[in-house]
């Protein structure tokens, strides 16, 4: 039986390479078939706004990532609604479509599911 792992995204989109990694470990543990999920959390929500221009700052842009996480398997893509709320977004205007919104006791409960658990 496969180790489950959830990764827990905290870091705004321009605030370094921190998201890019946090992507990077999800998209290549759900190549090798890894139960796998990701949580966007407090500035990481960011990560979820459409239309951003990385190429202002010189960074690639995260959209591309984020629309591939099905094509790895990738289902479970969590979003903290007290995140999103906090930051003035809505639900319903997210890049990634099939992104759930999760109370703050729904997220303890996320994270309890998760045998591993990497917050970046």
């Amino acid at each position: 039986m496969s180790t489950s792992l959830l990764i827990i995204s905290r870091q705004a989109p321009w605030s370094g390479l921190t998201a890019r990694e946090a992507l990077d470990i999800v998209l290549a543990g759900g190549a090798f078939d890894l139960p796998m999920g990701l949580l966007f959390m407090d500035d990481g929500v960011f990560q979820l706004v459409p239309d951003q221009q990385s190429s202002a700052i010189e960074q690639k842009n995260l959209t591309a990532n984020l629309q591939a996480l099905s094509l790895f398997g990738v289902d479970d893509v969590f979003a903290c609604s007290f995140s999103l709320e906090e930051r003035g977004l809505a639900r319903t205007a997210l890049t990634v479509a099939d992104v759930q919104s999760l109370e703050l006791e729904k997220v303890r409960e996320l994270i309890a599911r998760y045998d591993q658990v990497i917050t970046l």
